[in-house]
């Protein structure tokens, strides 16, 4: 159980280059390391940090990107607990940038150096972006704040890359904790309290069952590397201590994801939390999850001579979870008046969505799901943008704050809108482009399936094109009240320089990805040949 002196010896050797492929990882953890001991520092305790935060995630973001252009990928490292290859480094990208756009939010936001004030309402907050004319102790916690958001990002993206069960736990357990303590950032807020304490209860269940089910998997086979386990499943089959352990370890996942029946922390959690760190969860949780899922997933059915066996087994059950998923997040949006939580619901069906592309086992269905990841970044982060700007000038964050908004911030309301059609999925795009993609897949996998797996499969087709058409009226409840209803009384929403840049960014992300597909999806499915399903 122990490494034998030659063990070490080997992993000596290679650290050099092992750490040479952790770099991005190695500058997140510079940028955590910074921030704590800017703390120590009298000159920077009361000055915000935003901008170390984007520095440290700029050169993330950069030595990724690098990687990603040179492909030249180390496999697995550091014992073969963590893998490098273009699945993994898609992830980290993806994760790296919801993390970078977060940050850039915060500071035009004014969360969390004004977090105090904010919470207050209009007529005690400052000018929107105003961080530094903050006075006093509310800029103290900006160092604690994006460390924590740091944190979260490094285990995000340990899990894309994670290839040992027992650095599968720990990737997942160092992006959950610093989420937690990111929900109930805002002290003066009492809901923001109540929803971390119920994200630390739910989320520590969550880690115990996947906890015994990563116990039963490692003891069943004898190792916990994850190429071990799926090899010892392909020869031993699905039988029962196989299923409990796989069922007990997705119990984790399908709970990052909110995926049904794990989904019930995600309303009250994003309600609670600060606009920034909803849109930050929704995101960037999400793409750690789904690279985490992928990998596990289609490394198993990689390992298996029978074609249609994993399918056959745990895709027929991801079906029927992405079908609950995608309903149950529609159908309850539906009577939402708070944004927030809204969104919430919206997050949750569009988790079912991604699942219908995973279910199927096909690199062209794993290829639509980065494809959606990466669109849903873009999207989702946008509309709690509009809504942390909604905020800023109202104090509330119900649906009746954006009305007028096409009048008091044009801006604001045409980007919101395009966020919306967007999310609904509707031409020309980004979120037309990656849901279509995903329900391709799922058509073209049908062909050469049996029977009953077509079936099951087509029906997964039609629940996903109806809840499309459902989640119609929700979204375009938002749309209509920013541009056609008044708010006579309303505040003015004033957009700062830098909240102008972003917005009009992220539009132009998504209408050049919904109108031009090839590069984004021709890097996608570079990313799913990575597991050679087919």
């Amino acid at each position: 159980m122990f490494p034998s002196l030659s063990d070490t010896q080997k992993l000596q050797s290679a650290l050099g280059g092992d750490l040479l492929v952790f770099l991005p990882e190695l500058a997140v953890c510079a940028g955590v390391v910074a921030l704590l001991l800017a703390r120590l520092v009298p000159a920077l305790d009361r000055a915000h940090l935003g901008g170390l935060a984007v520095s440290a995630l700029a050169v993330a973001l950069f030595a990724a990107v690098n990687q990603w252009i040179e492909g030249q990928w180390a496999g697995p490292f550091f014992g073969a607990m963590l893998t490098s290859d273009a699945w993994g480094g898609f992830v980290r990208i993806v994760v790296l940038s919801a993390a970078l756009l977060t940050v850039l939010l915060t500071l035009f936001s004014g969360i969390p150096a004004a977090e105090n004030s904010r919470t207050r309402g209009p007529s005690s907050a400052p000018p929107s972006g105003a961080v530094g004319s903050t006075a006093g102790r509310e800029c103290d916690d900006s160092a604690d704040f994006y460390a924590l958001l740091l944190g979260g990002t490094l285990g995000m993206m340990l899990m894309a890359s994670a290839s040992h069960l027992l650095m599968v736990f720990i990737a997942v357990e160092m992006a959950s904790l610093p989420g937690y303590a990111l929900a109930g950032f805002l002290k003066g807020k009492r809901t923001g309290s109540e929803s971390a304490l119920k994200y630390v209860i739910y989320g520590a269940a969550a880690s115990g069952v996947m906890l015994y089910g990563i116990t039963l998997l490692s003891g069943t086979f004898g190792s916990s590397a994850l190429r071990d386990v799926c090899t010892g499943i392909a020869a031993r089959g699905f039988d029962l201590p196989v299923l409990a352990g796989l069922a007990l370890t997705l119990v984790g996942l399908g709970f990052k994801l909110a995926a049904v029946p794990f989904q019930f922390w995600c309303p009250d959690v994003f309600e609670g939390a600060a606009a920034e760190v909803a849109g930050f969860l929704s995101v960037a949780s999400k793409a750690g999850a789904i690279g985490l899922t992928g990998r596990v997933l289609f490394s198993l059915h990689g390992a298996q001579s029978d074609p249609w066996a994993v399918p056959s087994h745990l895709g027929a059950a991801v079906a029927v979870v992405a079908m609950l998923t995608v309903t149950f997040g529609n159908l309850a949006a539906f009577g939402q008046t708070n944004l927030k939580r809204l969104l919430a619901y919206s997050t949750i069906a569009h988790a079912g969505y991604m699942l219908m592309g995973v279910a199927v086992f096909t690199t062209t269905g794993a290829g639509a799901v980065l494809y959606y990841l990466a669109a849903y970044v873009c999207m989702n982060l946008g509309a709690f943008a509009v809504v942390a700007l909604v905020r800023n000038a109202t104090g509330a964050e119900q649906i009746d704050d954006c009305r007028g908004l096409v009048k008091r911030s044009p801006l604001a309301a045409v980007a919101l809108v395009v966020f919306l059609a967007s999310l609904l999925g509707l031409p020309p795009l980004a979120g037309f482009a990656g849901k279509f993609q995903v329900f391709a897949s799922v058509y073209d996998a049908t062909k050469g399936a049996p029977p009953w797996l077509g079936t099951l499969w087509l029906v997964m087709l039609g629940v996903g094109a109806l809840n499309t058409v459902a989640s119609a009226y929700y979204y375009l409840k938002i749309a209509r009240a920013a541009l056609l209803e008044d708010a006579p009384q309303a505040a003015p929403v004033r957009l700062p320089l830098l909240a102008s840049v972003f917005l009009v960014g992220l539009v132009v992300a998504l209408v050049f990805a919904g109108v031009v597909w090839e590069p984004l999806m021709g890097e996608c499915a570079r990313a799913a040949d990575t597991f050679k399903v087919k």
